[in-house]
């Protein structure tokens, strides 16, 4: 199974490494991007241990999570599919960029070449991906990487005491390529 994913574009997936620690602090920095996470990475500490949970699920095949480089190496995202089902073939997908990098397909870009890595290299059948309806981007980046909308999960999340809906989108592997 190839760890390394080249997307057309020349964007990089790669598995996390120690060396992120930088990447994954700044990113985390944000209000927005906290929501992405259990535990705040908001120390020296935290994202340690935020990269090893992502080693550790590796290791385990139960999430597989790539960061998203540029080409000058410089980490602009993740991509992830994990909720892995091998009874029924499906995984379940997420990604984030940061803010540098929101607005140049990176999302988008990482989705297809994860979607693609999943059908052939775990075998999946189906992939899903969920966003906060009042999220218009990521629904674009869903599109983007061919999933398609499938419905609405009424109140689903809870974000700082308010309740949001949340769009589902699936793909399956017999699906048609997303237009680039």
């Amino acid at each position: 199974m190839r760890d390394r994913i080249k997307t057309p574009s020349g964007l990089l997936l790669r598995p996390w490494c120690g060396c992120d620690v930088e990447a994954v602090l700044a990113a985390f920095v944000e209000p927005a991007m906290r929501r992405q996470v259990v535990e705040p990475i908001n120390s020296v500490a935290a994202a340690p241990r935020w990269l090893s949970e992502r080693e550790e699920s590796w290791s385990a095949g139960s999430a597989f999570a790539f960061a998203v480089v540029g080409t000058d190496g410089v980490v602009l995202g993740n991509v992830q599919v994990g909720s892995l089902s091998r009874r029924h073939d499906t995984g379940w997908v997420s990604y984030w960029t940061t803010a540098s990098a929101r607005g140049r397909g990176v999302a988008s870009s990482g989705c297809r070449a994860l979607a693609s890595w999943a059908f052939q290299g775990l075998g999946l059948f189906r992939l899903e991906l969920g966003h906060r309806a009042n999220n218009p981007a990521s629904c674009r980046v869903a599109q983007a990487a061919g999933f398609a909308v499938e419905g609405l999960q009424r109140q689903k999340l809870v974000y700082d005491g308010v309740r949001y809906d949340v769009e589902l989108h699936a793909r399956l592997s017999t699906d048609p390529g997303p237009q680039v």
